[in-house]
Protein backbone atom coordinates (compact mmCIF):
# COMPACT_ATOMS: atom_id res chain seq x y z
CA UNK A 1 0.00 0.00 0.00
CA UNK A 2 1.31 3.69 -0.96
CA UNK A 3 2.36 5.69 2.31
CA UNK A 4 -0.21 8.13 2.91
CA UNK A 5 3.08 10.68 3.79
CA UNK A 6 1.28 11.12 7.39
CA UNK A 7 4.32 9.52 9.15
CA UNK A 8 7.02 9.25 6.39
CA UNK A 9 8.27 6.49 3.86
CA UNK A 10 7.45 2.88 3.86
CA UNK A 11 9.43 0.24 5.11
CA UNK A 12 9.57 -2.83 3.84
CA UNK A 13 9.29 -5.97 6.17
CA UNK A 14 10.08 -9.14 5.02
CA UNK A 15 7.60 -12.18 5.69
CA UNK A 16 8.15 -16.01 5.77
CA UNK A 17 4.98 -17.96 6.19
CA UNK A 18 5.62 -20.60 8.11
CA UNK A 19 3.84 -23.89 6.64
CA UNK A 20 1.12 -23.62 9.41
CA UNK A 21 0.70 -20.46 8.02
CA UNK A 22 -0.48 -21.70 4.37
CA UNK A 23 -3.50 -20.04 2.41
CA UNK A 24 -3.49 -17.40 5.56
CA UNK A 25 -3.84 -13.64 4.69
CA UNK A 26 -0.85 -11.58 5.42
CA UNK A 27 -0.76 -8.98 7.72
CA UNK A 28 -3.31 -5.88 6.08
CA UNK A 29 -4.50 -2.36 6.54
CA UNK A 30 -8.17 -2.79 7.13
CA UNK A 31 -8.72 0.79 5.70
CA UNK A 32 -6.72 3.24 4.04
CA UNK A 33 -5.52 5.30 7.21
CA UNK A 34 -5.38 2.68 9.54
CA UNK A 35 -2.23 2.48 11.88
CA UNK A 36 -2.26 -1.01 12.12
CA UNK A 37 -2.25 -4.12 9.82
CA UNK A 38 -4.41 -6.47 11.11
CA UNK A 39 -3.14 -10.28 12.00
CA UNK A 40 -4.67 -13.14 11.98
CA UNK A 41 -4.37 -16.54 14.12
CA UNK A 42 -3.08 -19.73 12.46
CA UNK A 43 -4.60 -21.90 15.27
CA UNK A 44 -7.95 -23.36 16.53
CA UNK A 45 -8.32 -22.90 20.55
CA UNK A 46 -10.76 -21.91 23.14
CA UNK A 47 -9.37 -19.07 25.13
CA UNK A 48 -11.60 -19.68 28.76
CA UNK A 49 -12.37 -16.76 30.85
CA UNK A 50 -9.10 -15.77 33.16
CA UNK A 51 -6.85 -17.99 30.06
CA UNK A 52 -4.00 -16.40 28.13
CA UNK A 53 -2.40 -18.37 25.44
CA UNK A 54 0.07 -17.34 22.74
CA UNK A 55 -1.46 -17.87 19.54
CA UNK A 56 0.39 -18.07 16.55
CA UNK A 57 -0.03 -16.51 13.48
CA UNK A 58 1.57 -18.92 10.75
CA UNK A 59 4.43 -16.49 9.54
CA UNK A 60 7.69 -14.92 10.81
CA UNK A 61 9.37 -11.25 10.18
CA UNK A 62 12.85 -9.28 9.20
CA UNK A 63 12.04 -5.93 10.63
CA UNK A 64 14.84 -3.33 9.06
CA UNK A 65 17.23 -2.22 11.57
CA UNK A 66 15.76 1.19 13.65
CA UNK A 67 12.40 -0.24 13.75
CA UNK A 68 10.17 -2.39 15.69
CA UNK A 69 7.06 -3.57 15.23
CA UNK A 70 4.51 -3.32 17.96
CA UNK A 71 1.46 -6.09 18.70
CA UNK A 72 -1.64 -4.25 19.79
CA UNK A 73 -5.20 -5.78 20.68
CA UNK A 74 -8.22 -5.12 18.69
CA UNK A 75 -10.54 -3.01 20.34
CA UNK A 76 -14.10 -4.93 19.07
CA UNK A 77 -12.77 -7.98 20.57
CA UNK A 78 -11.74 -6.01 23.66
CA UNK A 79 -14.77 -4.24 23.92
CA UNK A 80 -17.50 -6.95 23.07
CA UNK A 81 -15.16 -10.19 24.67
CA UNK A 82 -12.92 -9.00 27.13
CA UNK A 83 -10.15 -10.36 24.97
CA UNK A 84 -7.14 -8.33 24.81
CA UNK A 85 -2.93 -8.89 24.39
CA UNK A 86 -0.88 -9.04 27.82
CA UNK A 87 2.30 -7.11 27.40
CA UNK A 88 0.64 -4.58 25.33
CA UNK A 89 1.96 -3.17 23.09
CA UNK A 90 4.17 -6.16 22.32
CA UNK A 91 7.66 -5.28 20.73
CA UNK A 92 8.89 -7.51 18.29
CA UNK A 93 12.46 -6.29 17.85
CA UNK A 94 14.41 -5.92 14.60
CA UNK A 95 16.74 -8.92 15.38
CA UNK A 96 14.12 -11.39 16.38
CA UNK A 97 13.35 -14.01 13.79
CA UNK A 98 10.91 -16.53 15.60
CA UNK A 99 7.68 -16.87 14.80
CA UNK A 100 5.25 -13.86 15.80
CA UNK A 101 2.71 -14.96 18.17
CA UNK A 102 -0.15 -13.01 20.35
CA UNK A 103 -0.55 -13.22 24.06
CA UNK A 104 -3.87 -13.34 24.43
CA UNK A 105 -6.10 -13.32 27.35
CA UNK A 106 -9.37 -13.68 28.25
CA UNK A 107 -10.67 -10.87 30.76
CA UNK A 108 -14.44 -11.91 29.87
CA UNK A 109 -16.69 -14.09 31.61
CA UNK A 110 -17.10 -16.63 28.67
CA UNK A 111 -14.66 -18.69 26.76
CA UNK A 112 -13.99 -17.28 23.58
CA UNK A 113 -13.39 -19.69 20.46
CA UNK A 114 -10.75 -18.48 18.29
CA UNK A 115 -10.79 -20.14 14.64
CA UNK A 116 -7.85 -20.32 12.13
CA UNK A 117 -7.91 -17.07 10.21
CA UNK A 118 -9.67 -14.80 12.68
CA UNK A 119 -8.77 -11.71 13.31
CA UNK A 120 -6.29 -11.68 16.71
CA UNK A 121 -4.54 -8.33 16.58
CA UNK A 122 -2.45 -5.52 14.57
CA UNK A 123 0.88 -4.56 14.33
CA UNK A 124 2.34 -1.30 14.11
CA UNK A 125 5.45 -0.44 12.38
CA UNK A 126 7.43 1.97 14.67
CA UNK A 127 11.18 3.58 14.17
CA UNK A 128 13.11 3.11 17.41
CA UNK A 129 14.97 6.08 19.49
CA UNK A 130 17.89 4.47 21.17
CA UNK A 131 19.27 5.97 23.98
CA UNK A 132 22.02 5.83 26.68
CA UNK A 133 21.97 7.15 30.49
CA UNK A 134 23.92 10.14 32.20
CA UNK A 135 24.32 9.16 35.78
CA UNK A 136 24.37 12.31 37.55
CA UNK A 137 23.99 13.38 41.61
CA UNK A 138 20.69 15.39 40.95
CA UNK A 139 18.26 15.78 38.95
CA UNK A 140 16.29 19.97 37.84
CA UNK A 141 13.10 20.61 39.46
CA UNK A 142 9.77 20.53 37.99
CA UNK A 143 6.61 21.51 38.98
CA UNK A 144 5.03 17.51 39.08
CA UNK A 145 8.34 16.94 41.28
CA UNK A 146 8.02 13.24 42.49
CA UNK A 147 4.28 13.31 41.81
CA UNK A 148 3.19 10.27 40.20
CA UNK A 149 0.29 7.80 40.00
CA UNK A 150 -2.51 10.23 39.57
CA UNK A 151 -1.06 13.16 41.41
CA UNK A 152 -1.89 15.70 38.41
CA UNK A 153 -5.86 14.96 39.34
CA UNK A 154 -8.54 13.19 37.44
CA UNK A 155 -11.11 15.92 36.98
CA UNK A 156 -11.02 18.05 33.76
CA UNK A 157 -9.90 21.81 35.44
Amino acid sequence: MPSNNSSGPEITIRLMRLPHGEGLPLPAYASAQAAGMDIVSAEELVLAPGARHAVTTGFAIAIPDGFEVQVRPRSGLALKFGITCLNSPGTIDADYRGEVKVILANLGSEAFEIHRGDRIAQIVPAAVQRAGFAEVATLDDTARGAGGFGSTGHKAA
